[in-house]
């Protein structure tokens, strides 16, 4: 959903910053770059921030708006991930990253996404581009004109690959901004989650793809990101990772080594897994002691439920002002399904939204006969 993105939190919880973390009694670089951010996936709540508005080169994190467009393409209906899509010698001929498309072949749109999510091929980006918007070039005005939506203040884009093309450039705050988004899609985590994967061409060939993000393999909890490397922009790395009910999303740019980069984003999570935590305000799917009013039922009030889990991200420990409110429609008639939308759960943190999200039906509101109003009119005689 993109209504969430509105619910994030402008001030960071971390109040200091930490460069540097004590282990074995000696300190240690807790990032190595030139900018990062840290952030709770589901109200965007800051746990740690360094330079994270610079304008920098992001290389191929920004794929992370590629394969956004691809999703948001297939939900709007403008995309079928089964469907085929003809190469054109401008895709095949990407360099860089790629997966060797064959110029005039013709791959399924879903197994495109997936390399891009998983291998960062080039190729692939300027042919779901193409596909999507036509040209590559009219492509990344919709992948601008998404961010500006967003609310992603310092984000340019060039091409859709993340190649080196003056000008182009982002921050660590947007990029986390702009995963947030492309998380919410949960066909994302698909692709995402590969590690080693064949990929077959219709000439016959096999190419075999792996993911560019070591942490998906070596780090628990962490199922999804983008990396990012170019002479320019140096060593970059965005990731998602989940232990219990906190997500969380972190973002290093300008890492001197792959290395440093996997350890840096490994150092924030590990930072941020033990001070804090998303402490659930609202369960998903559990009846709500709000109840709805339906016109024309057997039954005049009927359960809501919220669709997914709200949180509050906050320090362990932390007393929290948390207040939620429930906006439920009005004049909805039976029948209505169970799992119809009814309405909104937002979630307040000291009277500022942080999340809101949709309010279903828990139950099915059957529609009144003539029969069962005639009986109820008899047994209220």
């Amino acid at each position: 959903m993109k209504k969430f993105i509105l619910a994030a939190l402008s001030a960071c919880l971390a109040f200091a910053p930490m460069h540097l973390q004590e282990k074995n009694g000696a300190a240690e670089e807790l990032v190595s770059g030139k900018a990062a951010y840290l952030c709770d996936f589901e109200s965007g709540a800051c746990a740690y921030a360094e330079h994270e508005t610079e304008r920098l080169p992001i290389a191929s994190m920004c794929k992370i708006m590629t394969l956004l467009l691809c999703f948001e393409a297939a939900d709007d209906g403008n995309l079928s991930y089964d469907e085929q899509i003809s190469v054109s010698d401008s895709a095949a001929g990407m360099g860089g990253s790629q997966v060797f498309l064959g110029s005039g072949l013709s791959y399924r749109a879903e197994e495109l996404i997936k390399t891009i999510a998983v291998c960062s091929a080039n190729d692939s980006c300027v042919a779901m581009a193409e596909r999507i918007a036509g040209s590559e070039s009219l492509f990344v005005e919709k992948m601008n004109a998404r961010a500006k939506e967003l609310g992603a203040e310092n984000t340019l884009f060039s091409n859709c690959t993340g190649l080196p093309k003056e000008p182009q450039y982002s921050c660590a705050k947007d990029v986390a901004l702009m995963l947030r988004t492309l998380l919410s899609h949960e066909k994302y985590f698909e692709f995402s989650k590969v590690w080693l994967e064949d990929f077959s061409h219709p000439d016959g060939r096999t190419t075999t793809i792996t993911n560019t993000n070591k942490l998906i393999r070596f780090y628990d909890g962490c199922d999804g990101g983008k990396t990012g490397f170019t002479g320019q922009a140096g060593f970059c790395l965005a990731a998602t990772a989940k232990r219990g009910d906190t997500r969380l999303v972190s973002v290093v740019i300008g890492s001197e080594s792959s290395d440093k980069r996997f350890q840096s984003v490994k150092n924030l999570f590990n930072y941020a897994f033990a001070a804090f935590e998303s402490r659930k305000i609202v369960e998903a799917g559990k009846p709500l002691e709000t109840k709805l009013n339906v016109r024309g039922g057997k039954q005049k009030q009927i359960s809501v439920c919220a669709e997914r889990d709200l949180t509050v991200f906050c320090k362990r420990g932390e007393e929290v002002n948390a207040t939620t409110e429930f906006s439920l429609l009005e004049g909805l008639k039976a029948p209505l399904a169970a799992g119809a939308d009814v309405g909104e759960a937002i979630l307040y943190r000291d009277g500022v939204e942080v999340s809101r999200c949709r309010l279903l039906a828990a139950e099915p509101a059957e529609k009144l006969s003539y029969g069962d109003a005639f009986k109820s009119i008899a047994e209220n005689w």
